[in-house]
C-alpha cells in the first residue's frame, strides 16, 4: 500500500474540508495567531479525523510535502507567496474552484492559467461557466456523510441554510427569501441569519436531525455554487424546493425528488402543496435521499479525490475518471 499523500491546504470552506478529509491523505492546515480568514484550522463544531494537523504558518516551509491545494484566489496568489519555500512552489499543485464566475458568467478567464497546476471544479456548471484557458480542469461532485433516515416532517414549515444572507444578498436570494417567508411559513439557519430574523447557527453535526423535522428544504439562491446544504437536505430525506438555476436542475427531478422553478409563484404553490399533505413531501423526500446516495455518497468523493491526489504527485497515469468527466 502506497502512503497517503500529504496535502498542504487552508481552511476556506469548513463542511467541505470536513468532507475532504474522509479521503486518503494527511492534510497540513497552516494557522496563525488569532486565527484568521483562512488560517483557522480545526475548528470548533467539526468532529476532525486524525488525518487533519495544524501547523504553524511560520513552520510550513520547513516541512514536506507531497502537493499543495489552493481553494482561493488569496491562497493561490497571496498566501503561497508568503507561506512557501521556492521548492516547495515546484510541488505538484491543484487549485479548487468552489465558485461559478462572478463577473461576466461566460467570458470571465479563471485566475489560474498554468498547465501545470490541476484546476478541480467541485460542479460541472462551474466548470462550463469558467474560462479555463490551458489549465487541465476535472470535476468532483460534492460528497456528504450519511446521517442515517432523520425525516419526520412534522413541523409544518419549510426552512433554508444559508450563510450571511444579509451580506450576499440577491445572489443568495435574499429577496426570494423574504417574498416567500411573507407567504408561507418558512425559517433560516446559517451564519449571520439572525440578522434577518433566522434562528442562528445550527452545529455541523446537529444539523440533519434538526432539518428532519421540517417537511420541505427551500434553497432561495440564485446564483453560487451547488451548496452541501443542499446535498445534506437531501441525505436526510427531505423533499427540495428550489430556484431552477446553475448545478440544481442536473440534481433535483420535478416530482420525484421535489420541485423547481423559476417562477417564485410556482414554487410557493408548491410548498403550500406540500405542507397539506404530509405523505407527497415523504414521498418527494425518498426520492432526494435515492439520488444523493447515489451521486453524493462519501466513497465516491473520496474516491476522486485520492484519484486526483494520485495523479498529481505521479502515482497515477494522466487519465482520471470522475463521476462527471474527468480531466479535459
Amino acid at each position: 500500500m502506497t502512503t497517503a499523500p500529504r496535502v498542504l491546504t487552508w481552511h476556506v470552506h469548513g463542511s467541505y474540508l470536513y468532507y475532504l478529509a474522509h479521503a486518503r491523505a494527511e492534510f497540513y492546515l497552516p494557522v496563525k495567531p488569532g486565527r484568521p480568514e483562512g488560517y483557522g484550522g480545526r475548528t470548533s463544531g467539526f468532529p476532525w479525523p486524525p488525518n487533519v494537523h495544524e501547523v504553524p504558518a511560520d513552520e510550513v516551509r520547513n516541512l514536506e510535502f507531497d502537493c499543495v491545494l489552493y481553494q482561493s484566489r488569496r491562497n493561490y496568489e497571496i498566501d503561497q507567496h508568503e507561506l512557501l519555500s521556492s521548492e516547495q512552489r515546484q510541488l505538484p499543485r491543484i487549485y479548487l474552484e468552489h465558485d461559478p464566475p462572478r463577473g461576466e458568467p461566460t467570458g470571465t478567464r479563471h485566475p489560474v492559467d498554468d498547465p501545470n497546476v490541476l484546476l478541480v471544479h467541485v460542479t460541472a456548471f462551474n466548470a462550463l461557466m469558467w474560462d479555463s484557458g490551458r489549465t487541465p480542469v476535472a470535476v468532483i461532485e460534492h460528497g456528504v456523510c450519511d446521517p442515517g433516515l432523520c425525516y419526520r416532517g412534522d413541523l409544518e414549515r419549510g426552512i433554508a441554510v444559508v450563510n450571511n444572507m444579509r451580506q450576499r444578498g440577491r445572489r443568495l436570494g435574499a429577496d426570494v427569501f423574504e417574498q416567500v417567508r411573507g407567504q408561507v411559513p418558512i425559517d433560516l439557519v446559517g451564519i449571520g441569519s439572525r440578522e434577518v430574523g433566522g434562528l442562528g447557527e445550527i452545529p455541523h453535526e446537529a444539523l440533519p436531525a434538526f432539518l428532519g423535522s421540517y417537511r420541505f428544504f427551500f434553497n432561495p439562491i440564485r446564483y453560487t455554487s451547488l451548496g452541501l446544504s443542499v446535498c445534506e437536505a437531501m441525505m436526510a430525506s427531505l423533499p427540495i424546493v428550489g430556484l431552477a438555476t446553475t448545478e440544481m436542475v442536473t440534481v433535483v427531478r420535478n416530482g420525484e425528488s421535489g420541485y423547481l422553478d423559476t417562477r417564485i409563484p410556482r414554487l410557493l404553490e408548491t410548498m403550500r402543496e406540500l405542507l397539506e399533505d404530509p405523505a407527497e413531501a415523504r414521498r418527494l423526500g425518498q426520492g432526494a435521499r435515492r439520488e444523493a446516495l447515489e451521486r453524493f455518497n462519501i466513497p465516491r468523493f473520496a474516491r476522486d479525490w485520492e484519484d486526483v491526489f494520485a495523479q498529481a504527485t505521479g502515482k497515477r497515469g494522466p487519465a482520471l475518471a470522475t463521476a462527471a468527466g474527468g480531466v479535459r
